[in-house]
């Protein structure tokens, strides 16, 4: 399990948000596709476990299963372009713009919630057996998930919102933590280990992922929750994107880049005073 220094593997978060910058719709679009719908059905597999066990540790223990897949697959999130994309600009790589950028989170934004809408339609299916049957004890939870999530935050005010917020920056200062800490080795078990400890925190602590709630959210409307999608956007998805912006950019993407690509000069040693001698 080879590690690589943060000087070795930042120029690598610079190269990889240069290749999301100029990579075709097309394949931006797959890719985000498919990561909307893997960290769906990890979500829909968590809960499922949270509900069937009363454990929601050992939910949050197993989650990160599907985060890491993705990601060895090389599929792409919101939360992961946030943090890596705009490294190419302030490294001023040639042809990447802040209109690449823009290009590319709306891009991945669209992959991701249609992913994630495919799974919640599916396991909507499953969870009511076609839509036959109220649903299951696990379609109940995501649905009061999505109450208290949205109408919750929106009944406590400024206060609410803020908490939202908050939630949503550590969120993703964990999750883009997870997708730099991948590239501090070079084995398939290096970067597991590496991704899979952020990730148990954030999806533990209960904070805001916006791919997560794309999932969530749409399930529990489809299931009867008692809540709508301006409910949704509103109260939970629109404040949770700009919270994962602001998070995984401030506290990772950018403090990493300003330590250990734009490293300043080293302090000299501390010269002493000379004590003149005695007459």
């Amino acid at each position: 399990m080879a590690y690589l220094a943060p000087s070795e593997f930042v120029p690598k978060m610079i190269d990889a948000g240069e290749s999301k910058i100029f990579m075709s719709t097309k394949d931006t679009l797959i890719r985000a596709y498919m990561a909307g719908a893997i960290l769906a059905l990890a979500a829909a597999f968590a809960v499922t476990i949270t509900v069937n066990t009363g454990q929601p540790l050992v939910g949050a223990l197993l989650f990160p299963v599907g985060f890491c897949t993705l990601y060895l697959l090389g599929f792409d999130l919101l939360t992961g372009v946030f943090t890596l994309a705009p490294l190419a600009v302030f490294a001023k790589r040639p042809g990447c713009t802040w209109g690449g950028v823009m290009r590319n989170w709306g891009l991945v934004f669209i992959g991701n919630f249609a992913g994630a809408l495919t799974v919640a339609l599916f396991m909507a299916i499953i969870f009511t057996m076609g839509f036959t049957q109220a649903p299951n004890a696990v379609g109940e939870k995501i649905g009061h998930i999505g109450e208290g999530r949205t109408l919750g935050y929106a009944a406590a005010g400024a206060g609410g919102m803020l908490t939202l917020f908050i939630r949503a920056v550590m969120c993703n200062w964990m999750v883009s933590t997870g997708v730099v800490a991948a590239m501090m080795s070079t084995s398939v078990p290096g970067k597991v280990i590496a991704m899979w400890m952020p990730i148990l925190i954030f999806f533990y602590m209960g904070f805001e992922h916006s791919i997560v709630n794309m999932f969530l959210f749409p399930s529990g409307i489809i299931l009867g929750g008692q809540f709508t999608w301006g409910d949704y956007f509103l109260y939970n998805e629109i404040p949770t994107v700009i919270g994962n912006l602001v998070g995984g950019l401030t506290f990772v993407g950018l403090t990493l880049y300003a330590t250990h690509y734009k490293t300043s000069p080293k302090r000299g040693p501390a010269v002493s005073a000379k004590v003149a001698p005695a007459e």
